[in-house]
């Protein structure tokens, strides 16, 4: 096998894959999942979508040869399947779901809360894997954890980790107990970004700046910053202290929010929170 030929495969792991793809639910998070996988090679022939209020853009989809809301005993031997529908409807959505998962197929969820206790009671005997992916997913830049049932084989794995992988990095935790955390520090932590980008660009207007530019200011802050941390090998501590001067405009700031361990401490509690409501949602 030649080179080129070797490195056109990596970029297209999903080319060679026999079997479907069945994803079911196509809103934010499922679009960017399917948009992942036909761009990683997988043919269009080879995923159906179960959505019924679909958007805009399946149609076209649908033009390219994925199949949309087909029959169900037109959809064929599902490799996998991912479930990607909020986790209020999951009661109603996993009887329907139980025919198509075959004694081959790996089922993946990405309901927030939904243990696999629960995906067990209603898919028994399945191969499952809960898995936690966030919104950077969107332009390919999230980052995913899942966690497997026993059921689970290493091909099955290796599959599920290409798919996942589609709209970021996947990490895989060997403990389902720290689901309810890594819910609350990366599943929500977008939210805790842009709330800091509202604050500086407020804080900006507040020590005199246009709202145009105090707000421009800090979305272009925050991104930048947060582009710098991805690509840099140096840990957050390290490049905050790069930036730090002794006596300095940012020390001064910092002084601030590292009093009395402040910005730390009321992180650590607002993950805590979160946490503790995700283990209360799991029930």
């Amino acid at each position: 096998m030649t080179a080129s030929v070797s490195s056109a495969q990596s970029a297209r792991p999903l080319a060679h894959l026999s079997g479907t793809i069945l994803l079911i639910g196509a809103g934010k998070m499922g679009s960017a999942l399917l948009e992942g996988w036909l761009a990683l090679g997988l043919a269009p022939a080879h995923l159906v979508i179960i959505e019924p209020a679909p958007g805009d853009h399946l149609p076209a989809l649908a033009e390219r040869g994925v199949r949309l809301n087909p029959p169900q005993d037109a959809i064929g031997e599902v490799a996998a399947v991912m479930i990607a529908v909020k986790p209020q409807v999951a009661p109603e959505v996993m009887p329907v779901l139980r025919p198509l998962v075959g004694a081959a197929t790996v089922a993946v969820s990405i309901m927030a809360g939904r243990t696999l206790r629960f995906l067990e009671a209603a898919l028994p005997g399945a191969a499952l894997i809960r898995a936690m992916p966030n919104t950077p997913a969107a332009i390919g830049r999230g980052i995913t954890v899942a966690v497997a049932n026993a059921r689970v084989s290493g091909a099955q794995r290796a599959l599920v980790d290409t798919l996942l992988s589609a709209v970021g990095a996947v990490e895989w935790a060997a403990d389902e107990a720290l689901m309810d955390a890594v819910t609350a520090l990366s599943g929500s932590g977008p939210a805790y970004v842009f709330l800091l980008a509202e604050a500086m660009a407020r804080a900006g207007v507040a020590a005199g700046l246009p709202p145009a530019l105090a707000e421009k200011l800090a979305r272009a802050t925050v991104a930048g910053s947060g582009e710098l941390l991805y690509r840099s090998p140096l840990d957050a501590a390290t490049l905050r202290q790069h930036v730090t001067s002794p006596g300095g405009t940012t020390a001064a700031a910092l002084d601030v929010l590292m009093a009395n361990d402040g910005l730390e401490a009321l992180l650590t509690k607002a993950i805590a929170a979160a946490t503790k409501r995700s283990r209360d949602l799991a029930g």
